[in-house]
């Protein structure tokens, strides 16, 4: 008789939002496509539980709609940076390290490698979540495991304002 075991782990999401919306744009051909966290983020859990959510997005543009919704979704919060991802999340990470057992990094930028290591030392479990034709192959090793996101996990999206009529 099999028995099975329940594993509950406590998992932290933090996406270099830049990365992750470069890397589908160039798959897509498109700058229109946006990952569907609806479906993404249940498959990275699987089953698991969810501690934290960060979205960490470079630049002024951030969507309030997207904010909104992943803080409605999911209690997620999008963190705007000065410039790139790298540090901001590094930093968030090193910190819910003794808090965490899993933290999956969506992004497969090779400067995390570092963080990845580091983290993995500390006792966390350390997934990639990221578009493997743009992910760095050594961050790939070093992570504990490797989430391949694919077209199944974004959307192009429509503009819904009504075109501009031209001035007479």
């Amino acid at each position: 008789m099999t028995t099975k075991i329940l594993i509950n782990q406590n998992v932290a999401i933090l996406c270099d939002g830049n990365n992750i919306e470069r890397s589908i744009h160039e798959q897509s051909k498109s700058t229109n496509t946006m990952i569907n966290f609806d479906t993404l983020i249940p498959k990275l859990l699987n089953g698991r539980s969810l501690n934290r959510f960060i979205y960490f997005r470079e630049g002024k543009n951030i969507s309030s709609k997207l904010a909104e919704r992943l803080h409605q979704n999911y209690y997620g919060i999008v963190q705007p940076c000065h410039k790139s991802a790298d540090i901001p999340l590094s930093i968030k990470a090193t910190q819910l390290a003794s808090k965490i057992d899993t933290i999956i990094i969506m992004s497969g930028d090779s400067d995390y490698v570092d963080l990845v290591v580091h983290l993995k030392s500390e006792g966390v479990r350390v997934e990639i979540a990221a578009v493997k034709e743009t992910t760095a192959k050594i961050l790939v090793e070093e992570a504990d495991h490797f989430h391949q996101i694919t077209r199944d996990d974004w959307f192009v999206y429509t503009s819904t304002k009504a075109p501009k009529r031209a001035r007479k």
